[in-house]
């Protein structure tokens, strides 16, 4: 039986465009990371497989709860796990609100792939853990 601790970390990619969702999973993969891929917040929180992310890679514009609202909810329901937003819809005010809220980044659409690359490392080696208070 598999060591917990030698588990290999979990990214959600959540973004309503399968284009994105698919170029990002790709991306994650060449990491040697796990990932799974989510149109919307809801579909991730119906997934119910928040507890097992190492961290998130949301979209801030979203039909039904957008990234922002997502990152609320977790957070308004004790759930602590490390959020990298890549969106298209760069305005301050949104970028604010979400470094406020507690995302690591905000990354404009169309992002590097180093640069996203680089945020994915750094969170999971600064903010791997996962979990509730």
């Amino acid at each position: 039986m598999k060591d917990s601790l030698s588990k290999v970390p979990l990214v959600a990619v959540i973004d309503d465009h399968a284009s994105v969702r698919n170029s990002i999973e790709r991306l994650v993969k060449s990491l040697g990371l796990a990932v799974e891929s989510f149109a919307s917040g809801e579909e991730f929180l119906r997934s119910n497989r928040v507890r097992d992310m190492a961290c998130l890679i949301l979209d801030v514009d979203m039909p039904g709860m957008g990234g922002l609202q997502l990152q609320s909810h977790l957070a308004s329901t004790g759930w602590h796990i490390p959020v990298i937003f890549v969106t298209a819809s760069p305005d301050a005010k949104t970028r604010a609100q979400a470094l406020q809220r507690g995302a690591l980044d905000f990354l404009h659409k169309p992002t590097g792939e180093e640069a996203l690359l680089k945020e994915i490392r750094s969170v999971l080696k600064i903010g791997g853990e996962k979990g509730r208070p």
